[in-house]
């Protein structure tokens, strides 16, 4: 039963888990391989786990909800309403890759759903439901969840042998989500002999969703979603505009077999954008507690107390810098027209953030130029952000505000106007807790 399981997860989901680790951090288990992040200070392999999906699980343990089994979906409707997941959310991808592959067509693609921490899979007629859940401290957690009804169905956490089938640079070596974006042959494999595509908000729409459906409009932009690459030949030819515009897929898959009719364009951005959102964040994360870590041994071996050095500071303030511009968007591909979804997603979406006084959100659309209208990341909230070990998480809050005061003005964040770094830093003042003192004391210096 164990092996069949391990299987199951060995090729994952088109939103899939990748791991990477230096060797010294690696340890031999038997018949798993080489386990990634498993020694201090991560212990990836701890059961003290914070994550959506292990805090449905106690509580199914211990009786306080119960999952749902239907014929139709199985436990994928009752799952979703308890991970508070919307139906909306569904992107659907037909290209093959997940372990499930056989029954995965363009005819029969697969679907994902996702909300701000947790992606769950559901390949037609497949054996298991598939979840990323990310836990404040370590980042992606693999869970399966036997489709067939059970007295006591349970999510397990995926072995991590599994893993290793993914280490690659795509989730920046750490465990973490992205998409791919492929030339699909009619067969749902990828076209010998053409790119591929990992897909981030700064990736231009036309390198965007080869291999997924994608419902909406946005003008004379094109993807590489809806359509099948055909000629051996010219691997990279497809008919673009036959895949432009789609707001109804009824002519190419029986919607009726899944949750929503659509593959909203709207929830594809979103997707695209916090994909490597959470994956900066984790490296983040696990950067700041080997660096601090392993000079706390030092300091022990020598029997001193010192400071961080430059190098070791370095360690993680590279990858902190690098998650500032992607929180704030320095890096997005602009849209050359405007973007509308086929479904209510943008608008259940923008509903459910915090706002300021001014009724400002950091979830709401612009979709004309770009994704947000304040462009600074709504995972910002999340807990993951704020579980960033210090000093590392000082340092992400203090270039914030030197960027949003105008104090940067570096050409990395030319694409802020005034306008947008004022906006952002009010929103944030009046709805993000745990600031530091250094932003609580900005208004007052900033009236005299």
């Amino acid at each position: 039963m164990e092996t069949r399981r391990q299987l199951r997860w060995t090729a994952a989901m088109a939103v899939a888990a990748l791991l990477a680790l230096p060797v010294q951090a690696q340890i031999a288990v038997k018949n798993q391989g080489f386990v990634p992040f498993s020694d201090a200070p991560i212990h990836y392999r701890s059961d003290d786990l914070h994550d959506p999906v292990a805090k449905l699980q106690q509580a199914l343990a211990s009786g306080q909800v119960q999952l749902r089994h239907d014929g139709e979906h199985g436990y994928l409707k009752s799952v979703l309403d308890l991970l508070k997941i919307s139906t909306n959310s569904q992107t659907l991808v037909f290209s093959k890759t997940s372990f499930q592959f056989k029954k995965i067509t363009p005819e029969l693609p697969r679907a994902m759903y996702f909300n701000d921490d947790v992606y769950v899979g559901q390949v037609h007629d497949g054996k298991v439901l598939e979840f990323v859940s990310f836990d404040p401290m370590q980042g992606a957690i693999f869970y399966i969840l036997d489709e067939q009804k059970q007295d006591k169905p349970k999510f397990e956490r995926a072995e991590l042998d599994c893993t290793q089938c993914h280490v690659a640079p795509a989730t920046r070596n750490v465990p973490g989500v992205f998409v791919k974006s492929i030339f699909t042959k009619p067969t749902g494999t990828q076209m010998a002999h053409s790119p591929t595509y990992i897909t981030g908000q700064e990736s231009p729409l036309s390198e965007r969703w080869g291999g997924w459906y994608v419902t909406g409009t946005h003008g004379s932009q094109t993807h590489m979603g809806n359509v099948l690459a055909e000629d051996p030949e010219n691997p990279t030819t497809i008919d673009r505009a036959a895949g432009s515009n789609v707001v109804d897929l009824a002519k190419r898959i029986n919607t009726g077999a899944f949750l929503d009719k659509g593959s909203d364009i709207v929830a594809h951005l979103v997707l695209d954008h916090q994909t490597q959102m959470h994956n900066l964040i984790t490296l983040t994360n696990y950067r700041a507690r080997i660096a601090t870590y392993e000079h706390a041994e030092h300091d022990k071996a020598a029997g001193t107390t010192s400071a961080l050095t430059a190098e070791e500071r370095k360690k993680y303030e590279t990858p902190a810098e690098e998650l500032v511009r992607y929180l704030l968007f320095a890096n997005e591909a602009p849209f050359t027209g405007p973007v509308r979804g086929s479904s209510d997603y943008a608008k259940d979406f923008a509903s459910i953030g915090p706002r300021d006084p001014k009724g400002r959100s950091l979830r709401d659309f612009d979709l004309n130029t770009r994704t947000f209208r304040y462009p600074c990341s709504y995972l910002i909230y999340s807990e993951a952000f704020d579980a960033i070990p210090e000093p590392a998480k000082a340092y992400v809050y203090h270039r914030l505000l030197e960027i949003l005061t105008g104090t940067d003005q570096r050409p990395d964040y030319a694409r802020l106007s005034a306008q947008d770094r004022r906006a952002i830093l009010e929103i944030l003042l009046a709805t993000k807790p745990g600031l530091p003192d250094e932003w609580r004391s900005f208004p007052i210096r900033a009236q005299k």
